[in-house]
């Protein structure tokens, strides 16, 4: 038996937007150095090391961004998809940002990374009070899912999926997370251990975890830290009792 976890970041192993907790950084570089680590995230890798460290980027054995869309083996650019949307798209997202009833708005409501699309009502530049505010409106008025399904049912040869706390997540059908899940799975051996904030249908989690074998429970950081935590101590009792798991 292989153990491997894998790990989206933003919400995951830190609060969301915001660089890791300082004690919880220390904990997990010492996780990577004992266990087979992979990051899956929607983010690029400017904005993961920002949260995370260069420290623990480079701990993991492969870090894939943009939903596994830009892959990369520390300071190695593996693999960088070219897929765009078309003007259609992206005209259509126009169209649904000026007819959201939100009335906030902060700006790069369409941010483009390596094949794929965040698109945000409330804008990826925000404030911590805007933020609030959209996740309020969101919770009440389920806008995410309402726009992920009129763009899936409009453009049928693309995937739409919830990520993080405000935006979408958009991208060429069948290139999100689980493409990552495809190349970290190399054995039948290999059992896989999926830490994610989103992984809910229509999550952008979903889909990879659905195909690791334990997706434990994770709404925060807090969470996942927890999580570890016990399973660290259980793994130590197990070592002193001669017990392999």
């Amino acid at each position: 038996m292989i153990r491997k976890f894998v790990f989206d970041v933003d919400g995951t192993l830190t609060p969301s937007r915001k660089k890791i907790d300082k004690e919880f950084a220390e904990f997990f570089l010492d996780f990577c150095s004992k266990n087979l680590v992979y990051l899956v995230t929607g983010s690029d890798k400017p904005k993961t090391v920002e949260q995370i460290g260069e420290e623990i980027f480079n701990s993991v054995q492969m870090s894939f961004n943009c939903a596994g869309n830009e892959v990369w083996n520390k300071s190695t650019l593996v693999y960088s998809s070219v897929w765009k949307p078309n003007k259609e798209v992206t005209d259509y997202l126009e169209l649904l940002l000026s007819e959201s009833q939100f009335p906030e708005r902060s700006g790069n409501h369409i941010e483009y990374r390596k094949g794929m699309v965040n698109f945000s009502v409330v804008g990826r530049k925000c404030s911590n009070e805007q933020r609030e505010n959209y996740k309020l409106w969101d919770t009440k008025s389920q806008e995410r899912v309402y726009l992920s399904e009129k763009i899936r049912s409009k453009f049928p040869n693309i995937d739409v999926y919830i990520g993080g706390e405000t935006g979408l997540d958009i991208f060429e059908k069948g290139k999100g997370k689980s493409q990552a899940i495809e190349v970290i799975r190399t054995s039948d051996d290999d059992v896989l251990y999926y830490f994610g904030d989103q992984v809910f249908p229509g999550g952008n989690d979903f889909e990879a975890a659905m195909l690791c074998n334990y997706q434990p429970q994770i709404e925060s950081w807090q969470d996942t830290y927890y999580s570890l935590l016990i399973m660290d101590e259980l793994e130590n009792e197990n070592r002193n009792y001669g017990v392999n798991i």
